[in-house]
């Protein structure tokens, strides 16, 4: 099976590599074959999982889309509740965060389709991106979109204590959509989504979900 890669990640992999073929040849010419396949087989391994973090899986979603809020990342869902939302809403909002792993696939995908009306970024900490503080004091940034039935929702991506760039691809006015990618974040991270009251969530706290492929709610 071929492995595609993300565009986020060529430039490091690339730069990586190259220096990781200098390494290798001078410790080739310069020391013991003990230390050569060492060293060779640390790096090899390092590079498999930078390989690894930035793998870019081809999924398209077919399922339905009206009201439909469709995972927007892999990871686990750590949070499920009601909570004030201070940034863009001020008001009390149905909270679904899903925590990404190093382990996971990075890319972040459009939950709905509809229209971006609002994309900002927060300077921040970058505290374990499992901590409920996370949403609100660490490196953000926060995307509302209009659905086309005509509701708002927020993503936002959230920097963890590896992370240390987040990518957002969108622009105010912005006509998003599912299997489109709305951004990438580097080495663990999570995605908070605001629903409205009463949305129907369709995902239980502790389950895996699968970026562009999992149905998280149903809009009202």
């Amino acid at each position: 099976m071929r492995i595609r890669i993300h565009r986020e990640g060529w430039d490091l992999l690339v730069l990586s590599l190259l220096l990781l073929i200098v390494l290798d040849l001078l410790l080739w010419f310069k020391t013991s074959p003990v230390v050569f396949y060492s060293v060779f087989s640390s790096t090899s391994i390092i590079y498999l999982l930078l390989v690894n973090f930035f793998r870019c899986p081809r999924r398209i979603y077919t399922g339905e889309t009206q009201n439909m809020v469709i995972s927007p990342c892999d990871g686990k869902v750590v949070v499920i509740e009601e909570v004030y939302e201070p940034e863009y809403f001020q008001d009390k909002r149905l909270q679904v965060s899903i925590f990404m792993s190093p382990l996971n696939v990075h890319a972040n995908w459009y939950p709905a389709n509809g229209i971006v009306k609002y994309v900002t970024h927060h300077e921040g900490r970058f505290q374990g991106a499992y901590l409920p503080k996370s949403s609100t004091e660490n490196e953000r940034s926060t995307i509302v979109i209009e659905t086309e039935e005509g509701v708002k929702i927020l993503v936002r991506q959230v920097a963890g204590a590896l992370a240390r760039r987040i990518v957002t691809y969108s622009d105010i006015d912005d006509i998003c959509r599912i299997n489109e990618f709305l951004g990438f974040i580097k080495f663990g991270s999570r995605l908070d989504l605001y629903f409205p009251l009463g949305t129907d969530v369709l995902v239980e706290l502790e389950q895996k979900v699968t970026g562009n492929l999992t149905q998280i709610a149903k809009l009202k």
